[in-house]
């Protein structure tokens, strides 16, 4: 017995899978806002077992109480949505992060993969970073194959990172070892702002258009990132430590986009090598 039941189904064609969890990455909401953007009112087409995935002493349903009386549970759920982008069917993996279960939501996620004859999967997520708000968002990416992330994304960053692992990357490994081609992009957001980040869900939605080859409709949270920008700009002008310590992180993302010192050596060394100066100047780098 799987933890999904299935609904109706309608033919689809070499669809994209989209997953995004409300977790730990998910700073500022931003991947869970990009995903249902992508849903919107999508057919639910698969529905996961609560009672299976969730703690509700952490993941408690909303009660909404009328003049004084118990009417509604919201339990929380994840859900398989199916949407179309244009000429391209996207199905959306989209909910809380489960509590349990997380080799068997793996395993489930991939026969539904290969069920639905799912081309590529690519996961979403958001961390809080070091990064200022004025400023484009940074996007992080991984990729299961060399050549997978379109535009400028690049894979990062290298050599070891050992961090605790979230269900969406559980996920993500298990699809790739099933031979699908999985992508995951993750917005980078300021660590000052609390709340939602409409900015980060706008990159996360340029990535996934890219591979989708359709353009999306951003002009409502582009309007919300321009009112947030406004009201962190106008907080931070009447305080000058923290005007201070933007200033700050805003000459440490300029200077990320230079090349370090290590590439700029080894640039000079390829020069030198190729028989652009003399030996003796290339020992004066040593």
């Amino acid at each position: 017995m799987g933890l999904y039941r299935l609904g109706e189904v309608r033919k689809m064609a070499s669809p994209t899978l989209v997953v995004a969890f409300d977790s730990w990455v998910d700073a500022g909401g931003a991947s869970t806002t990009a995903a249902g953007r992508l849903a919107d009112d999508g057919e639910v087409i698969a529905t996961f077992d609560s009672d299976l995935l969730f703690d509700y002493r952490s993941r408690r349903p909303t009660l909404d109480i009328i003049d004084g009386r118990p009417k509604e549970l919201t339990w929380p759920e994840v859900t398989l949505r199916h949407a179309k982008i244009g000429k391209r069917d996207v199905l959306v993996l989209w909910g809380l992060e489960p509590d349990f279960r997380w080799r068997e939501l793996a395993d489930d996620s991939v026969k539904l993969a290969k069920q639905f004859n799912v081309v590529e999967w690519i996961s979403l997520g958001a961390i809080p970073a070091a990064v200022p708000h004025t400023r484009a968002v940074p996007i992080l990416g991984t990729e299961s194959q060399p050549g997978l992330l379109l535009g400028e994304v690049q894979p990062g960053p290298k050599g070891l990172l050992r961090v605790p692992s979230a269900a969406i990357s559980v996920l993500d490994m298990a699809i790739a070892v099933a031979g699908i081609p999985t992508v995951g992009y993750f917005a980078q957001v300021p660590h000052y702002v609390s709340g939602a980040y409409p900015a980060a869900a706008i990159e996360l939605l340029r990535a996934v258009s890219k591979h989708l080859g359709q353009e999306l409709d951003l002009e409502e949270l582009t309007e919300e990132a321009s009112q947030l920008r406004t009201r962190l700009d106008a907080a931070i002008a009447v305080d000058e430590k923290t005007r201070l310590y933007l200033e700050r992180l805003e000459s440490m993302a300029d200077e990320a986009r230079l090349p370090s010192g290590d590439d700029l050596i080894a640039d000079i060394e390829r020069f030198l090598r190729g028989g652009g100066a003399e030996g003796g100047s290339r020992e004066r780098l040593n």
